[in-house]
């Protein structure tokens, strides 16, 4: 089968991931050949300056580069590469993508915040419980954060809802991620007063979109799904794993109170602790309570008992959109 490849550059990311076309149990999915991430703090200073450093250019292009030479040695048949907010806001974003194709030949596209919600949903509806009638799907980036009201389409209110009538009936794009929250507010020394201001900051920005989300159908199996390094760190400090594990992270489910725990404990934490934590590190220590702060506000506007967490998102609904366009599983 052939390999495709999907590329996320990101406010703080660049994610690789080359895949080929799979089934698992009857249904099209994706075989993992090789993936690549490496945090670059390309939006770095970007909202005191409004543009890209060339220190953060540079880590970029360092990345970029690796993931050259993956997706060459891999022989990658297709593949769809994409740039968001930090690029979208920057003066200079595509300069920058220019002298990405120049340095390494990858043509990089910025794509608008609907389609990166649109992605993200493609990615991750296969972790949204089929009982439910509705889910809000979130994604907090380095530099935005997108909100997904998913719900099934109008024609098939009948079926579970799954990946093939999953409708995005509202959505929105907080200018709002770990990043640019953490240069507001600072992320080495947070007090617990400083979390609640960074809560309530998030929360005035979502609440027009939460008016807007607040005559949508819900039902008893409504519930938050979430795809983010914030949402995974959680889970695995929830699960109180040694060091991070995709395979139990991805599509575990959290209860309310585990994450008022896990948000306690986090809240609490120094930032020597967090540095020295296997979950989190130090280049995710300053960032991962602007995280949380993003996460509880979302919670606050949208009560759920139960967030099912997401280690996969937009690489995947890219990779999937491909091979659905080249309808790759009908030859199975």
């Amino acid at each position: 089968m052939p390999n495709y490849a999907a590329l996320d550059l990101g406010t703080n990311n660049c994610r690789l991931l080359i895949a080929r076309p799979a089934l698992e149990g009857g249904r099209p999915s994706l075989r993992v050949v090789d993936a690549f991430s490496r945090i670059v703090r390309l939006g770095e200073g970007l909202t005191q300056t409004g543009a890209l450093s060339e220190a953060a250019m540079d880590r970029a292009l360092s990345a970029l580069e690796i993931c050259r030479d993956k997706i060459l040695s891999r022989h990658v048949r297709r593949m769809r590469l994409v740039a968001t907010e930090a690029c979208r806001r920057a003066s200079n974003g595509r300069e920058f993508i220019a002298r990405v194709r120049k340095q390494t030949g990858m043509a990089l596209e910025i794509v608008d915040h609907g389609t990166e919600a649109q992605l993200a949903a493609a990615g991750c509806c296969e972790l949204v419980d089929q009982n439910a009638q509705a889910v809000v799907l979130f994604d907090i980036g380095g530099g935005s954060t997108e909100v997904v009201w998913l719900a099934r389409s109008s024609k098939k209110r009948r079926e579970p809802l799954c990946a093939s009538n999953a409708c995005v009936n509202l959505w929105t794009s907080l200018p709002l991620g770990v990043v640019t929250l953490c240069e507001q507010f600072g992320g080495v020394e947070v007090t617990s007063h400083l979390f609640e201001e960074m809560v309530e900051h998030v929360a005035r920005r979502l609440r027009p979109f939460a008016k807007r989300a607040g005559a949508e159908q819900r039902c008893a199996n409504f519930h938050l799904l979430g795809t983010s390094g914030t949402v995974t760190t959680l889970a695995g400090l929830h699960l109180d794993l040694p060091r991070y594990d995709r395979r139990r992270v991805d599509g575990l489910w959290m209860e309310r109170r585990e994450v008022d725990v896990v948000m306690r404990r986090l809240v609490t934490m120094s930032f020597h602790e967090r540095v020295s934590h296997a979950c989190i590190g130090r280049e995710r220590a300053d960032l991962v309570l602007a995280g949380c702060a993003i996460f509880e506000a979302i919670r606050r506007a949208f009560p759920a008992d139960r967030v099912r967490i997401a280690d996969r998102g937009l690489r995947e609904g890219l990779l999937m959109q491909m091979m659905s366009a080249d309808q790759v599983w009908g030859s199975h």
